[in-house]
């Protein structure tokens, strides 16, 4: 955690982080039982030597969170337990972590945010509304998101009523009171556009302009349904918002803490504790740089549960690795959307008007 999130070369950080995965494999292996089972099936077990690359790890599909208890720590020891977003219906990953995990998720974020934001809390908006968060000891995925990035707000509001309005009112009184300073606006893709910026289009009302910063994440599916798409979102934001910096970011509940952020040329990039391969949907080997597949997302983070290699349901594309022109190290990649048939499960592509 003392090392810039970005700040480690391919061949240092996979130094690092291989061990520390390899390591993570055999301890996930020996504790979780549904864990030994999947690997077994498809692997025919761990090899007794450490494991030569990131590439050669054993995977598990996210889905499997959503059919077993995965876990590798004692019930008793069980902190707070994160539920995936899912459509009514649909199953939900079930995600348990232990105090110690909890704190090493958290760390990480902050790392990560603090490269973009500064160490200074800024003033913010959440574009939401304040019953997400009501029980602290069961999240789903959107309460777990906000109440994991409030952190880096000072004196937060939320911009939605109950009934997801936008509160016009609120929000331009909140921004006059905090006039020149710079203001943290965070919420879901798909709700800011349609409860924010939809909403003061229709209105007709614009907030003032700041000298703050957008993050959302999340429910592009819903977006490209109704033919918006990133440029447009963003011309909508500054228009309706006020805001000009914008920043996406790719996460989940799975891997809570390792998100991973749009660097200034508009990749995904892959924090040092952190990393991402893409596999042939067919055969599963890994695919070279440029070449589209499934993603599989690595993290070094999760200690209560086996949630430390696993293969998504999205499509993507590596671009790059190590990429002077952002002064950022690690891979850098891009997403395509979601595989055939796979479930939609975002945050905000799930949400239906709670």
């Amino acid at each position: 955690m003392s090392i810039e999130p970005y700040g480690l070369g391919a061949q240092a950080k996979r130094a690092r982080l291989l061990p520390a995965l390899d390591a993570l494999t055999r301890f996930h292996y020996a504790r979780c039982e549904p864990y030994r089972r999947a690997v077994d099936a498809a692997f025919g077990g761990l090899n007794e030597a450490p494991y030569a690359s990131l590439e050669d790890l054993p995977f598990v599909p996210v889905s499997l969170f959503k059919r077993r208890d995965m876990r590798s720590v004692g019930e008793a020891d069980v902190y707070r337990t994160l539920t995936s977003s899912g459509t009514t219906g649909q199953a939900v990953s079930r995600i348990f972590l232990d105090r110690e995990t909890a704190a090493l998720q958290g760390k990480a974020l902050v790392r990560i945010m603090q490269h973009f934001l500064g160490k200074d809390r800024l003033p913010m908006v959440i574009l939401d509304h304040e019953g997400v968060i009501r029980d602290r000891e069961s999240f789903s995925a959107r309460g777990a998101g906000i109440l994991g990035l409030m952190q880096f707000g000072r004196q937060p509001i939320y911009g939605l009523r109950p009934d997801m309005s936008f509160d016009y009112e609120k929000v331009t009184e909140y921004l006059t009171a905090h006039a020149g300073k710079p203001v943290l606006f965070f919420g879901f893709t798909f709700m800011v556009w349609q409860h924010a910026i939809e909403a003061l289009r229709l209105a007709g009302k614009r907030l003032p302009k700041t000298a703050g910063l957008l993050l959302h994440s999340g429910g592009w599916k819903k977006l490209e349904n109704v033919r918006v798409d990133a440029e447009s979102f963003k011309r909508g934001a500054q228009e309706w918002l006020g805001i000009h910096r914008i920043l996406n970011f790719y996460g989940m509940v799975e891997q809570v803490g390792s998100i991973f952020c749009e660097n200034d040329a508009g990749s995904l990039h892959a924090p040092i504790f952190a990393d991402v391969i893409v596999r042939d949907p067919f055969t599963l080997r890994p695919l070279p740089a440029g070449q589209p597949g499934l993603l599989q997302v690595l993290s070094a983070l999760p200690m209560s549960y086996p949630g430390h290699s696993l293969l998504t349901e999205d499509l993507g594309a590596i671009l790059g690795e190590d990429d002077p022109a952002t002064g950022m190290l690690g891979r850098f990649f891009k997403i395509n959307g979601r595989a055939p048939r796979a479930e939609i499960r975002g945050c905000s592509d799930t949400y239906e008007g709670q």
